[in-house]
């Protein structure tokens, strides 16, 4: 029984379970359990229900495909949408969240989200500047270049990376933006 406070039958005793599966109920024995005694299931928790009451579904939302409903409470503030809001309803409509094609699925989208945010951003009066808000200008002014060659930090393997994932991008867009601009003045002689 999902959601509620009470736990759902075994499919199997622990007995079978241990007959089944070697070293199964190890920690079956309460004082060889790190949480006991403060795994307590007598509190008294003020709630005057059992189960949550069902928050209304205004828009189709995406739900796994292991649970037959959605959870009681679910978040509305960012509605899914455009090619990223698609991917991300296929990575739900069709693989279970234990498969590794759901969660790069999910990875995909974001991607595709920041760049839908990243082409949405020069239809504003203040589009995205890459070159100030990736921090490139810090690395000169604030001992960027410097405090990476110090100390012992973790992320020196992938530092010459670093300008190649965040610029390639930009130089990949400008690049066929210039392609295009190109092929079209030859179309229009």
């Amino acid at each position: 029984m999902p959601y509620t406070p009470d736990k759902p039958p075994l499919p199997e005793t622990p007995e079978q379970l241990a007959a089944r599966i070697p070293g199964w109920g190890a920690d079956k024995n309460p004082a060889d359990r790190p949480s006991y005694p403060r795994e307590r299931t007598d509190l008294e928790t003020g709630a005057h229900w059992t189960e949550p009451e069902q928050q209304a579904e205004l828009a189709p939302r995406e739900r796994s495909i292991e649970h037959a409903r959605l959870t009681p409470v679910f978040g509305t503030a960012q509605p899914l949408h455009g090619l990223s809001g698609a991917i991300r309803r296929h990575a739900y409509a069709a693989y279970s969240e234990g498969r590794a094609a759901h969660w790069l699925l999910l990875i995909a989208a974001d991607r595709v989200d920041a760049v839908e945010q990243h082409l949405a951003s020069f239809a504003t009066p203040h589009p995205d500047n890459p070159v100030t808000e990736t921090g490139v200008l810090a690395e000169g002014e604030r001992r960027g270049l410097r405090s990476r060659a110090e100390g012992h930090r973790v992320d020196r393997g992938h530092q010459a990376m670093d300008p190649v994932l965040v610029a390639g991008p930009w130089v990949l867009a400008a690049a066929g933006v210039a392609l295009m601009v190109h092929a079209l003045r030859r179309r229009l002689r």
